[in-house]
């Protein structure tokens, strides 16, 4: 597992934040869950949460078991171990999302400057499996890595003031689904009729970092119909193992 010259920091007096190189790429994505999922194994008794992200992880622990040049030391020690055996499964997540018009708010533009046509955008949109780096921003947000080159495009130099719950969008190399209705300055292209943060359900997003995103074309009948589903609670996602 050790493949990375990483850097270890205190954030705070109780946390230790580890950071890898500055690339948003597969290999360090799995690379940063491999090593997650193996302080959870062997630190348990010690470390209290991890939260990953596109180049980092930081490291909570339990001041009242453990000081913080002990993690760091086992910390080293797990990750320069040779161990490959423990195995992880993850999930990739079928997203439901209606690109129509009434949705998709700014794919015409993005058609227009990329002189493609809109189905062609809902096709590169839509075919890739994107990874999940991590979650933030909102609650349920996820951070998706995988965007095809062509449909890079920079943020709104005037953000919206309101997005709805679900909206999809792009902004420079990223593409994700706000969670829930905010001010946002990313591209509309279409919406999910899904919730992606729920307090009422354990855990209450459905996806963790590690997991992949696929979209889903859907009709505007179709987008009413889930919608009616998930507000009752009986939408089922559609997904699959691998790994």
């Amino acid at each position: 597992m050790n493949l990375y010259k990483l850097k270890y920091k205190p954030l705070g007096s109780i946390a230790v934040l580890i950071e890898w190189p500055k690339s948003i790429e597969q290999a360090v994505l799995k690379n940063i869950n491999l090593f997650r999922h193996k302080i959870h194994v062997d630190m348990g008794e010690y470390v209290l949460e991890t939260v990953p992200a596109y180049n980092s992880l930081t490291v909570f622990f339990d001041t009242s078991k453990i000081k913080y040049s002990g993690v760091v030391t086992d910390l080293k020690e797990i990750y320069a171990s040779k161990d490959q055996k423990l195995l992880t499964a993850n999930t990739i997540w079928k997203i439901p999302v209606c690109y129509e018009d009434e949705f998709g708010l700014d794919i015409k533009k993005l058609a227009m400057a990329k002189k493609i046509s809109k189905e062609k955008i809902i096709s590169l949109h839509s075919e890739p499996l994107y990874d999940i780096y991590f979650i933030g921003f909102l609650p349920g947000f996820l951070y998706l890595g995988g965007l095809p080159e062509v449909l890079e495009y920079p943020r709104k130099d005037k953000p919206r003031l309101k997005i709805k719950q679900g909206d999809v969008a792009l902004a420079g190399n990223q593409t994700g689904i706000y969670p829930r209705s905010s001010p946002g300055g990313w591209n509309i292209l279409g919406n999910s009729p899904l919730r992606f943060f729920n307090v009422d359900e354990f855990p209450p997003c459905f996806a963790v970092a590690g997991d992949k995103v696929q979209f889903v074309p859907i009709s505007k009948e179709e987008h009413s119909n889930i919608l009616l589903e998930v507000e009752k609670g009986t939408y089922k996602i559609q997904s699959e193992i691998y790994g």
